[in-house]
């Protein structure tokens, strides 16, 4: 693979632009690399992989691509259930694909230190070993409830080099303040204050960005070369999108260019932050100092309180402006999982495949299963976005009987979003 796909040029509409902050004025700016700015506005569809990344990518890439046909005896499926795995690499899933690429960027524009908010730990993980592939310093805030629960990712971010703080912390204004503190957008909120405390550090984000979903097309080129026929379903899990938009988004692109069939792409995120399914298209703030740009999102409010007893990621408020746009002109669907059968998803998948996933891409394979089994008729592809091997506290909580689904609280939703402002988009003309 020696080139990304964008999937701007064939969308038949511009994203709505960022927004200022409400409490500044004046044009939004960005510390961005300029590549990435590029990256994230031009119309141009393909762009090279630096080589320094490429050579990273093919210690671990192409990821494999299988059918698996002991999941689909066990969930009763009646067409094919193809599965791509990106849990083969030091960080255990597929966000090392933007991290390295996020890393080589930052490492020529001068930066020295990168900063970062996590959830469940997988981004965090994946941009402590970039960082440790291009010689910056890395300095990480993750939830603390999911740090507790999953103490070896903070021990491999450590191994890797990088400096690791629970969520809410002392450091920043915000993590004091620590309103929404099971919350991702808060652990992205310390980051982004942290960051500015110093001239040469700078944020870094993996997942709901234009071109982290730009990064992540090698996962959908690779599969699209690697399936032996059509599918009709293209199914992975959403916290911001890169995993899901990494893998669908190609399959949108082929179609626009004539290429091949579209396939329904599906969208699964979890019944505790339902942005796509159960929030408002709105401009909203991506982190909890909203000091950064507002977005134009589907969104259940950056200050949205998650339900302490979820445990199953998928934690972000938001989707990306990309999938949010699509979702708005229904060229993605999307539905929601509870966490005890995205777990159980997970347990039937890891006794049938030998292959224990991320609690996160449960999700999409609880989706997968049901599609399966029902509406597809040609098949599906999922992607099992990680490997769950540092997540096993909430597979033993599933197993004790203690795993809680945790559903938003309609009225929470209607609270946390009441006073965003709806996105103006005009549907004429789209193609």
């Amino acid at each position: 693979m020696n080139a990304w796909r964008s999937v701007l040029p064939h969308l038949g509409y511009d994203l709505p632009p960022d927004l200022s902050p409400p409490n500044t004025t004046g044009p939004v700016t960005t510390q961005l690399p300029l590549e990435l700015v590029r990256q994230s506005v031009s119309k141009r569809e393909w762009w090279p992989i630096p080589e320094p990344v490429a050579e990273l990518y093919r210690q671990y890439r192409p990821t494999p691509l299988w059918r698996a046909t002991r999941f689909e005896a066990e969930v009763g499926a009646k067409v094919p259930i193809y599965v791509k795995y990106e849990g083969g690499n030091l960080s255990g899933s597929h966000k090392l694909t933007t991290a390295l690429a996020q890393a080589h960027y930052y490492k020529q524009a001068g930066v020295r230190e990168l900063v970062t908010g996590t959830g469940a730990g997988q981004w965090g993980t994946a941009l402590a070993a970039a960082c440790a592939a291009f010689g910056l310093s890395c300095t990480v805030f993750m939830v603390d409830k999911s740090l507790r629960a999953k103490p070896y990712r903070g021990s491999l971010m450590r191994l890797l080099g990088a400096e690791l703080h629970a969520s809410p912390s002392r450091l920043t204004e915000v993590g004091v303040r620590g309103e929404q503190g099971n919350s991702l957008a808060l652990a992205i909120g310390e980051a982004v204050e942290y960051a500015r405390q110093a001239p040469d550090r700078a944020f870094c984000i993996g997942s709901g960005e234009t071109y982290s979903i730009l990064h992540q097309s090698v996962i959908g080129l690779e599969a699209a070369a690697q399936l032996d026929g059509p599918v009709d379903h293209v199914i992975g899990c959403v916290g911001a999108g890169s995993n899901f938009g990494g893998l669908a988004l190609p399959f949108f692109a082929r179609h626009q260019a004539g290429e091949a069939e579209l396939p329904t792409l599906l969208a699964v995120e979890s019944t505790a932050t339902p942005k796509l399914s159960q929030g408002v298209y709105a401009y909203d703030a991506t982190d909890a100092t909203g000091t950064g740009p507002m977005e134009a999102m589907y969104t259940i409010g950056a200050g949205f309180t998650i339900p302490g007893s979820h445990s199953a990621g998928l934690r972000f408020h938001a989707a990306a402006k990309v999938l949010s746009a699509m979702r708005h002109h229904g060229q993605i669907e999307a539905t929601a999982v509870g966490q005890r059968e995205a777990l159980e998803a997970g347990r039937r998948f890891a006794l049938s495949e030998l292959c224990l996933p991320a609690p996160e891409s449960g999700h999409a394979l609880a989706a997968a299963a049901s599609v399966a089994s029902g509406q597809s008729r040609r098949g599906v592809l999922v992607c099992v976005s990680g490997h769950g091997l540092l997540d096993l506290s909430a597979y033993d909580d599933l197993l004790a009987g203690s795993i809680e689904n945790a559903p938003a609280d309609a009225e929470a939703l209607r609270a946390a979003t009441a006073a965003l402002r709806p996105v103006a988009f005009d549907l004429t003309g789209v193609r």
